[in-house]
């Protein structure tokens, strides 16, 4: 609107007004912004694909490079996702081979996915011949597993009709609904004595590192053909089995890699806190403060947002207690990955900014991730935050040299309208300008980006954009009016019959300077000499600034309405284009002192 009325009222020609101000605001609008972010994206997409990380949700992959928190589950991530049953033992901590049966005949018989326990537990009964015992009974009933109760029930009747209620599942859970032990071949009342002998060696082995689960059964079954978790009372307590899944060997680096990154870990599991704590401590987890899921349970959300901060490792959560702290690191100011593979990761999966599963998850897992992994290991993460920081490096690249450069020649196109007799440019020159500086931009989703603006997570800020536009677009504008002040008194370029030399002449010079300005914004170091573009932004701009001063200083330049510029004109233009560059780096130095970041 203001260059509108300033041109029509001072120049008259409405209707040249009102183009040349159409020109001015096409010129000035990023349009190049959805193609650039479309490229990086499919090129970020691409190289992932190359690194075994499959992205669903394009946008994510911003996020990810955005990621200062990863939460985790620890099976098969920290460990090696191929767990064994090494110890079958009764309550005095001896092998039983009972206890495996029972166990077996649980997990047979279920008709719910067999999870890595009820597989591990399976084959290790096959190694013992018990898989013939199977055909002795059948089903009658089973109570399926649930996070809350953190246990499952099947309900068995063998050749002779004699029933049997069959559970297993977290200590805790099932030692709160047994109220008989069996020590030493007789079942007795559980005690206090008989609770504390049970917990030992049950604390003795998880403290070990391996993963309990306890096993319960009882004789006395109803007659009915349909339990309930009310049926699941006055157990008898016979046993426990223990489970090994070793630390990766790579999980350590991985997690310091990450830390290097500006990535924290952060452990969210449903094991107990003996395991958590042995596997986390041979990885480089922090292990204390722990928190629990009963601890989570307990805490208003003031004091888990003040809990979060400085605790890696939470142990014993169900599904919404793992959705509940990711929300929490989100509340705190984080920008929160998640990564796991079970029905239990969902929830959180769903909350976090970025959710990460595996090809080999569960298919809920999966539809709620935006970036599968084909591998389940930390280490091909880090590839991808790598990717991601430099996607959201390139996207701000171009942003930044966008909204200060529009803003730059939007104060110098004011400037000129005021003070010029003529429009500074046609519409057509800015339309074919605006087209040729759009052609140089088309390298950058390929351009490098310092090894230094990776080693940390990138926000988007709204403010450092803004900050930034203050400084360099002034700037810009600056050299602009220099460059009008040498067309005007230098080549004398002053009359309305000369404009089209002074429209040819800025012509050139916006076109080499935003050409050059993509090098000076792309890096916090010293273009050409400290960092280099990629070879495709180099070729396109060098293009791009030749293309214009072959236009100027020919008979081309007829082709859209200007003269051909003298050569005198020719070491004026490189003199303002050097120090255009001098006084660029000069308050990209003093930029980056008071904001500490370029980009």
């Amino acid at each position: 609107t203001a260059v509108v009325l300033i041109n029509g009222l001072m120049k008259g020609g409405w209707s040249s007004a009102l183009l040349f101000a159409i020109s001015v605001t096409v010129g000035l609008a990023p349009e190049m912004l959805p193609l650039i972010m479309a490229s990086t994206f499919a090129k970020g997409a691409v190289s992932m694909s190359r690194h075994k990380v499959i992205v669903r949700t394009l946008g994510a992959i911003q996020t990810f490079g955005e990621m200062d928190v990863l939460c985790t589950d620890k099976t098969g991530t920290l460990t090696e996702d191929k767990i064994v049953l090494e110890r079958y033992m009764n309550l005095q901590g001896k092998e039983d081979m009972r206890i495996l049966r029972h166990a077996f005949l649980n997990s047979y018989f279920q008709t719910g996915l067999k999870n890595l326990i009820d597989l591990a537990i399976i084959n290790r009964a096959n190694e013992h011949e018990l898989n013939s015992i199977a055909g002795n009974y059948s089903r009658v009933d089973e109570i399926p597993f649930d996070f809350s109760r953190r246990r499952m029930s099947v309900v068995l009747t063998d050749q002779s009709g004699k029933r049997q209620l069959i559970t297993k599942g977290a200590v805790e859970e099932i030692i709160a609904i047994s109220s008989f032990v069996e020590m030493q071949g007789r079942v007795v009342p559980m005690n206090e004595e008989n609770r504390r002998t049970a917990l030992e060696v049950y604390e003795k082995h998880n403290a070990g590192g391996l993963r309990m689960i306890a096993v319960a059964q009882k004789n006395k079954v109803p007659g009915s053909d349909a339990f309930s978790v009310a049926d699941e009372r006055d157990m008898v307590l016979i046993g426990f089995i223990g489970f090994l899944d070793p630390p990766k060997e790579s999980a350590g680096a991985a997690i310091t890699a990450l830390k290097e990154h500006g990535v924290r870990t952060v452990v969210l599991t449903g094991d107990s806190e003996g395991v958590a704590v042995k596997v986390c401590g041979k990885v480089g987890v922090k292990t204390s403060p722990i928190l629990t899921g009963s601890d989570v349970e307990r805490m208003e959300d003031a004091s888990l947002l003040d809990a979060v901060e400085s605790c890696d490792l939470f142990a014993k959560l169900s599904p919404s207690q793992k959705e509940r702290v990711v929300k929490t690191f989100q509340t705190a100011g984080h920008t929160v990955g998640y990564m796991g593979d079970g029905i239990n990761d969902a929830p959180a999966l769903h909350q976090a900014d970025v959710g990460i599963s595996v090809d080999s998850a569960v298919d809920i897992a999966k539809e709620t991730a935006d970036i599968i992994l084909l591998e389940k290991d930390l280490m091909v993460l880090e590839e991808g935050i790598i990717e991601g920081r430099r996607i959201f490096g390139n996207i701000m690249k171009y942003i930044k040299m966008a909204v200060s450069g529009n803003f730059g020649n939007m104060i110098s196109v004011i400037i000129a309208s005021i003070f010029l007799p003529f429009l500074p440019m046609l519409p057509v020159q800015i339309l074919t300008q605006n087209l040729l500086c759009d052609f140089s931009q088309m390298g950058m989703p390929f351009d490098k980006v310092d090894n230094e603006y990776i080693t940390k997570p990138r926000k988007w800020e709204t403010q450092s954009i803004k900050s930034f536009m203050a400084y360099m677009g002034p700037l810009s504008s600056v050299f602009d009016i220099l460059c009008f002040v040498v067309l005007w008194w230098a080549i004398g370029a002053n009359t309305v019959e000369l404009s089209p030399i002074f429209q040819s002449g800025w012509f050139v010079f916006g076109t080499v300077s935003q050409v050059l300005v993509i090098h000076i914004i792309r890096t916090a170091k010293t273009p050409f000499l400290q960092s280099r573009s990629s070879v495709p932004l180099l070729i396109s701009t060098v293009m791009v600034a030749v293309i214009s001063i072959v236009v100027g200083f020919s008979r081309l330049a007829v082709g859209i309405d200007m003269l051909s510029l003298p050569l005198s004109f020719a070491p004026w233009l490189a003199l303002i284009l050097v120090g255009y560059f001098l006084f660029s780096q000069v308050i990209k130095k003093f930029y980056i002192k008071r904001y500490g970041e370029w980009l």
